[in-house]
C-alpha cells in the first residue's frame, strides 16, 4: 500500500510538471498531450513512468536526445513523499487529499515563481476557496482556534494578503520601484485560508530568513537583485504547518 501511495503521489507529480511549464504560458494542461519542448515528440506511456523513466532514458530525450530538465523527478519525487506523508498521518481521508493538494499547491508556485516570476492564478485562486471551504475539517486550524474554523480561515487569507499589499506599498515608497507583485497578494491570502491568521503572521516573518541566503547567493554570483519571493512564503508555509505548535509555543504564548 505504501508504494501504491508513493506511485499515486508522483504520478500527480508529473502532472504538476506539465501545470509548472504550462500554467504561467496561459497554456492548456491537457493539449496537447505530454510531448518534447525540443522536438515536438509525442512522449509514450512507458517513457512517462515518473522517476524510472528518467532514469532509464538517462535524461534524455528518446528521439532528440535533448537533455531532460532534473526538475521532473525532483517535483515527481517530492510529490510522492508528499502524499506518502499524509497518508501515514491521517490515512486515506479527505484531509490526507486536501493537504496534499495544498502543498501540490505550493510546490507549482514555487517551480513557476522561480521560472517566470509569476504564480498562476489556478493555484492561488483556485485553491483558496477550498481552503475556506474545508476549514470545518482541517485539524491545524482546529487545533489552533477555539474560534469558527471558517473564521480563523478567513481572517487568515485577508491577513495574509493585507500584509504582503502593505509591504509592497511600502516597499514601493522607500525604493522608488515595486518592492511586491499582486500574485505575491493573491498567493498569501491562499495560505492563508489554509493556515489561519496566527499561523500566516508567523508564516510573514519567517520567510524573509528563507529568503535570505538566496538573495546573497544571486548578489555575490550574478550581482544582481534578483529575487522571487513566492517560494519563500512556500517554503515557510511548509515550515509552519510541520512545527506549528513549537512555533506559537515560542511567538505567542511565552
Amino acid at each position: 500500500m505504501t508504494l501504491l501511495i508513493f506511485f499515486l503521489g508522483a504520478s500527480l507529480g508529473s502532472f504538476l510538471n506539465v501545470c509548472i511549464l504550462r500554467l504561467p504560458r496561459e497554456e492548456s494542461v491537457v493539449q496537447p498531450p505530454s510531448h518534447c519542448p525540443k522536438c515536438k515528440h509525442k512522449i509514450r506511456w512507458f517513457d512517462n513512468i515518473p522517476i524510472f523513466s528518467f532514469l532509464v532514458l538517462r535524461a534524455k530525450c528518446r528521439y532528440c536526445r535533448v537533455k531532460i530538465s532534473m526538475q521532473y523527478p525532483v517535483v515527481e519525487l517530492i510529490s510522492g513523499l508528499v502524499m506518502l506523508y499524509f497518508y501515514s498521518v491521517y490515512g486515506i481521508s479527505i484531509t490526507a487529499f486536501i493537504f496534499s493538494f495544498f502543498l501540490y499547491g505550493l510546490i507549482v508556485a514555487t517551480f513557476s515563481d522561480f521560472q517566470t516570476r509569476l504564480i498562476p492564478d489556478e493555484v492561488s485562486l483556485g485553491l483558496l476557496p477550498i481552503g475556506l471551504m474545508f476549514s470545518f475539517f482541517n485539524p491545524v486550524l482546529d487545533s489552533v482556534y477555539s474560534s469558527n474554523p471558517l473564521v480563523a480561515s478567513f481572517l487568515g487569507a485577508v491577513v495574509g494578503s493585507l500584509m504582503i499589499y502593505l509591504t509592497g506599498v511600502l516597499g514601493k515608497i522607500a525604493f522608488k520601484k515595486e518592492a511586491m507583485g499582486f500574485g505575491d497578494v493573491k498567493f498569501m491570502a491562499m495560505i492563508g485560508a489554509f493556515l489561519g491568521w496566527k499561523l500566516i503572521i508567523l508564516n510573514y516573518f519567517i520567510a524573509p530568513f528563507f529568503a535570505l541566503g538566496y538573495g546573497l547567493y544571486r548578489k555575490i554570483k550574478y550581482k544582481d537583485n534578483y529575487l522571487p519571493y513566492g517560494p519563500f512564503l512556500a517554503i515557510a508555509a511548509i515550515f509552519v504547518f510541520i512545527f506549528y505548535d513549537k512555533l506559537l509555543e515560542i511567538f505567542f504564548y511565552l
